[in-house]
């Protein structure tokens, strides 16, 4: 009798439930790194049976694009703006200083789809990876571009752009703490989700949600439990020339591609398998096969999600749109305390450029470009109640913008996209809903464009205008390529010498776009000479409080180094209180490492004050060998303000400096204060 009442409860409740919402759920979930053919459904063999499924009830899209690489990719996704435009023409690791496009911090320009679908009556969720806020200023606290402080009433997850999966730095709402004992990622991401939407069902059944599940699966660490990756463990021994050629076939098959249509040539750079040894097929194939169960687990959740929504009668009154952030990653990376191939915490390691070629399948190029291995991601949307009956399980032929996903959550929401937020003027949305396409009609979408790392392409129609900018290397026009993507979709036939009048209009096109969103002239530097220029806008005015600084007190020592914003200085400063000193001067440290060549001079300036005079050490050293100073000074400290100026020796050699203040030396019970800190490289 009891299992019956509370049958007949449950029941009753979602009957509740589904009458008293009319407007639709909505749940957003990106994938990190994944390439184009890896799921089921896109040709892969990948056991992704979740995601398949709401392929098979639900829409595919044949080109859709993303922002090709995660930050960017994010911007345009919570915003329905180029990236440019939100302020992450690049990534959150630094501020280029070049134009407010490239700030690597989320601005307040734009909104979010949280801020948007909150006033029309959601609540709002978020669980995984928002990599929406330069890293400085999440080493130093700031969290006034956090989640919650962009409109997610709830957040599970990591802040910044990648993590291990089994020890990473937690996010709940503001507050950051270690992972626990037994924890995973993915698992964590996916069973979070699953605990909002119960809570939100208990608390207010009457009121639909938007939740932003970004996964940050199969990014790399390689890190996956035996048992999942033991179901992969034989099957990349084929190699990747084989698995690739089996995907193509599987996507031509199931109608993603023409039957006539050519596989682009495997990347120069990867050896044919069969010249491998077979210690190095072994090696190899293991780095797939954690891949393989990355994105398992990932399917598993999204299982576990849809389940969910069933148990509350509410998958078909949901929008579930499922995506990536940017095509396969083919990036080297190996690090770690271990360097045995085995998924586990002690090891960092990439599926490398091998096997991203065969991700990509069957395109060209990787994350980081514009050609289709960079931007095209699988679309998949699911949403019963929305899409008319007879296209499910069918593809949409149009092509469509990362852009385009804030535009359709506005259209199904009935939400408005505001002019003004907070007294900020908002730049006007650039996406167009999808929501057309879910009856079969057209949305008519126009051209969209893409730069990043002076990549760039324009698409516009059938035409699609594409460059590839190595590294280091200036931009070229004569890099330009034209292609048809009815056609070609894979790229195969440049038509830039047959129609070089289109390729004329399309470019200068596109060179406008760029100029209006402050994207050009374009930046053409590696990612380690854009980051070694940003270790040299120091924060010296601590506006990051503490982040980009090392901070160390030693265990024989007392003190502490934290952030005083009583204006003792002018506005905030450093704060060094010494209980006790340390039996040397690098006990206690505030030091600030960035790159110097040899022969470099710096002049150095910053402001101190103390409560009772006291004195400490600065220094300008080599970070390998404290022997080697460039500058060494003592430094005497009182109650009033003073300003210190110091020039440096030339540097011996290139290698990593620091600017370093130490106060293991300083007197028992001192208090100082240094803000205003310069360094200023000298140029004559």
């Amino acid at each position: 009798m009891y299992n019956k009442l509370l049958i007949l409860l449950i029941f009753l409740t979602s009957f509740s439930v589904t009458l008293a919402q009319q407007k639709p759920n909505i749940i957003l979930i990106l994938v990190d790194d994944m390439g184009f053919s890896d799921i089921g459904c896109y040709g892969g063999e990948i056991q992704t049976p979740n995601v398949d499924q709401l392929a098979k009830e639900g829409l595919r899209y044949k080109q859709f694009y993303n922002g090709a690489r995660c930050c960017p990719t994010r911007a345009s996704l919570m915003t329905g703006l180029y990236p440019h435009q939100a302020g992450m023409g690049w990534m959150a690791a630094a501020d280029l200083k070049t134009t407010p496009a490239y700030q690597g911090n989320l601005n307040n320009e734009c909104v979010t789809i949280a801020e948007v679908l909150r006033p029309a009556g959601y609540n709002t969720y978020m669980s995984g990876k928002w990599h929406l806020t330069n890293e400085r200023k999440i080493d130093g606290y700031i969290i006034d571009n956090w989640p919650i402080q962009r409109g997610f009433e709830r957040y599970f997850g990591i802040v910044p752009g990648g993590a291990n999966y089994y020890t990473p730095v937690i996010y709940s709402n503001n507050t950051r703490y270690n992972a626990p004992d037994n924890f995973y990622l993915t698992d964590a991401i996916s069973d979070t989700s699953v605990k909002y939407i119960k809570e939100h069902f208990a608390a207010q059944p009457d009121k639909p949600f938007f939740m932003y599940v970004a996964y940050t699966a199969p990014h790399w660490p390689l890190h996956a439990p035996a048992s999942i990756i033991e179901k992969y463990k034989n099957i990349y021994m084929k190699g990747w020339d084989v698995i690739r050629k089996e995907r193509f076939a599987r996507q031509k098959q199931m109608g993603l591609f023409d039957a006539n249509a050519k596989l682009s040539p495997r990347d120069e750079r990867i050896p044919a398998w069969n010249t491998l040894s077979e210690e190095e097929k072994k090696e190899m194939s293991m780095r797939m096969a954690i891949y393989a169960a990355q994105v398992d687990i990932m399917d598993q959740g999204v299982g576990r999600i849809v389940k969910t929504l069933k148990e509350y009668n509410q998958l078909d009154n949901t929008l579930i749109l499922f995506l990536s952030d940017n095509g396969a990653c083919a990036e080297y990376i190996s690090s770690g305390k271990s360097k045995a191939v085995d998924g586990t915490a002690e090891t960092f390691e990439s599926y490398r450029i091998n096997w991203a070629n065969v991700s990509s399948t069957p395109y060209k190029e990787y994350k980081h470009f514009t050609h289709e291995g960079g931007i095209a991601t699988p679309l998949i949307v699911h949403w019963p109640k929305g899409i008319k009956a007879e296209l499910k399980n069918s593809y949409v032929k149009e092509y469509g913008h990362i852009t385009d996903i804030m535009a359709t959550c506005i259209d199904v929401a009935k939400a408005t996209y505001p002019t003004t937020y907070k007294g900020n003027r908002i730049v006007p949305l650039q996406g167009k809903s999808l929501v057309p396409h879910f009856s079969g009609s057209s949305n008519h979408r126009g051209r969209i464009y893409w730069e990043h790392e002076a990549n760039i392409a324009v698409r516009d129609g059938k035409w699609k205008l594409v460059a590839k900018t190595e590294e280091g290397n200036t931009f070229n026009e004569t890099a330009l390529q034209l292609y048809d993507m009815e056609r070609d979709p894979i790229e195969m036939n440049d038509l830039s010498s047959r129609y070089p009048d289109r390729v004329k209009e399309m470019y200068t096109d596109w060179r406008r776009w760029a100029e209006s969103i402050g994207a050009f002239p374009l930046d053409t530097r590696e990612y380690n000479v854009r980051m070694r220029a940003y270790r040299r806008f120091i924060n010296g005015n601590f506006d990051d409080n503490l982040g980009g600084w090392t901070v160390r007190v030693a265990n024989e020592a007392k003190a502490t180094i934290n952030i005083d914003e009583s204006g003792k200085i002018s506005g905030k400063s450093a704060l060094i209180n010494v209980d006790k000193p340390g039996p040397r001067p690098a006990a206690i440290m505030l030091a600030w490492p960035f790159p110097v060549k040899k022969g470099e001079r710096f002049t150095i300036k910053f402001k101190t004050v103390a409560e009772k005079d006291a004195s400490f050490l600065v220094r300008l050293e080599n970070v390998a060998d404290g022997r080697d100073r460039i500058i060494d000074a003592e430094i005497n400290t009182e109650k009033k303000i003073n300003t210190h100026s110091f020039k440096s020796a030339a540097a011996d050699k290139e290698g990593n400096y620091r600017l370093a203040f130490y106060f293991g030396n300083t007197q028992s019970g001192s208090k100082i204060w240094i803000d205003d800190i310069e360094l200023i490289p000298i140029t004559k």
